[in-house]
């Protein structure tokens, strides 16, 4: 793709950075097969391809967004599936991240929209007001038919998300040091996370267990928060690296004081954006080389345990899982096969969910933001998630568990639980819904 950046442009990196990323583009049109928007709705304008041009014609021009070009990067998931399929390279990514930082900078939305964003960026990010927003939220969850028919469609979105009963707290909230069964064979630190932390405390505690068992010893860091990927890929750039610094701080404390083997991550969206904390403040002198350093040492959770014998117990009584890869892990790291292992190495009949390379619609806070497509997608997911016929959904993605497990039939649960379950740990509580069938299975292979 030709370019016509000046060269005063061109001294700005990140400008730089999208010349670059844009003459990658040779207009092929794989990515267009991929694109869960393209797909639904058929318009190039909401294929990348199609953003592409419309990101490359707003900064080459050095002009404000305009409504169209908001509507059209507003629909990007940031699901990553045109960066799996492109031959090219195109680093889709920062490209589209730049673009919203631009239109953040440049555009005014309407005051609903403003309003909605400005909420999400200052609630969502901080476990207790996330807490006491759902708490508040649960007593007018009720109103969300209302506030659908009078347009505040992302108000209906946020309070249908609202779980019916709030997990209890978790003993893994404060900063500490959970120290390992038996001689000490590495050490990590866990992200804590943010929304996870009050959605499902049960997936760290999970991990805890799991790891420690295996000799791990786990770190909760002191001064650590969320990892700023909710504001990030809204354009809130400022919000987003100051977040990523404060992290940076909290974990080079522990990888200077007593060392770091890895820095562990069970929400896969989350380790997208530490995994790229290198590149986010390539140019900051005081942050660019420590940032690099975090990036190297962030592993999912998945990716850390295929080097571990785990000692598994035959305790899955036969049952089937359907595999949802989240976006996050299969598109933007390039995770696809070692949570399937390990769970088929665990005793669990793994299956592939057709169009897994399409999202569900989560994204982050997409569901919130665009939730008629978040809706469509989720529907055509639990679909294919229905074809397999499996008793259990596993994801490595809280986001996914959210959008999913309201929709359908069968528990959805991280991978994680089930690895500690097979691993000695005791049954996710979310599988006790089983039907009485399955129930039985279980109870079998545990008695055995």
């Amino acid at each position: 793709m030709q370019t016509s950046f000046t060269l005063a442009q061109l001294a700005d990196p990140d400008i730089a950075e999208a010349d670059k990323i844009l003459r990658a583009c040779v207009h092929c049109g794989f990515c267009t097969a991929t694109c869960p928007t393209y797909v639904l709705l058929g318009d190039e304008l909401d294929s990348p391809r199609g953003r592409i041009y419309l990101i490359k014609d707003m900064l080459e021009n050095d002009r404000p967004a305009t409504e169209e070009v908001v509507k059209h990067i507003d629909r990007c998931l940031s699901c990553l599936s045109c960066m799996t399929t492109c031959p090219s390279g195109v680093h889709y990514m920062h490209l589209v991240d730049h673009g919203r930082a631009h239109i953040e900078q440049t555009y005014s939305r309407p005051w609903s929209d403003r309003f909605m964003r400005v909420l999400l960026a200052n609630v969502l990010p901080y476990p207790g007001r996330f807490r006491a927003a759902l708490l508040a939220g649960s007593i007018v969850r009720g109103f969300a038919p209302l506030f659908d028919a009078i347009g505040l469609k992302s108000l209906a979105a946020m309070l249908r998300l609202i779980p019916a009963r709030m997990p209890a707290r978790s003993g893994y909230e404060r900063p500490q040091v959970l120290a390992p069964q038996g001689p000490r064979r590495a050490r990590v630190v866990l992200l804590q996370g943010c929304a996870q932390q009050v959605l499902a405390p049960s997936i760290n505690a999970a991990a805890i267990r799991l790891l420690n068992r295996l000799g791990v010893e786990v770190v909760l860091a002191e001064g650590e928060g969320c990892c700023g990927s909710l504001v990030h890929h809204m354009g809130r750039e400022e919000q987003a690296l100051a977040q990523a610094r404060a992290n940076i701080d909290a974990w080079t404390t522990e990888l200077e004081g007593g060392g770091l083997d890895a820095i562990l991550v069970t929400a896969s969206g989350c380790g997208t954006t530490i995994k790229d904390y290198g590149f986010m403040l390539r140019s900051d002198p005081g942050f660019s080389r420590k940032a690099a350093r975090i990036s190297a040492l962030a592993r999912d959770i998945s990716e850390y345990l295929v080097d571990f014998d785990l000692g598994f117990q035959p305790r899955s009584g036969g049952l089937t899982v359907a595999y949802h890869s989240a976006c996050s892990l299969q598109h933007g790291q390039k995770i696809t096969r070692q949570p399937k292992d390990l769970l088929a190495k665990c005793g669990f009949t793994v299956r592939d969910v057709p169009e897994g390379h399409l999202c569900c619609g989560s994204a982050g806070t997409y569901n919130i933001l665009e939730p008629e497509i978040a809706r469509n997608l989720r529907e055509r997911k639990v679909k294919n998630l229905e074809k397999t016929s499996a008793d259990i959904v596993a994801t490595g993605n809280i986001g996914c568990m959210t959008q999913l497990a309201p929709a359908i039939a069968v528990p959805v649960v991280h991978t994680i639980e089930l690895l500690d379950w097979a691993c000695g740990g005791p049954l996710p509580e979310a599988l006790e819904s089983l039907d009485d069938s399955v129930n039985k299975s279980r109870r079998i292979a545990v008695a055995s």
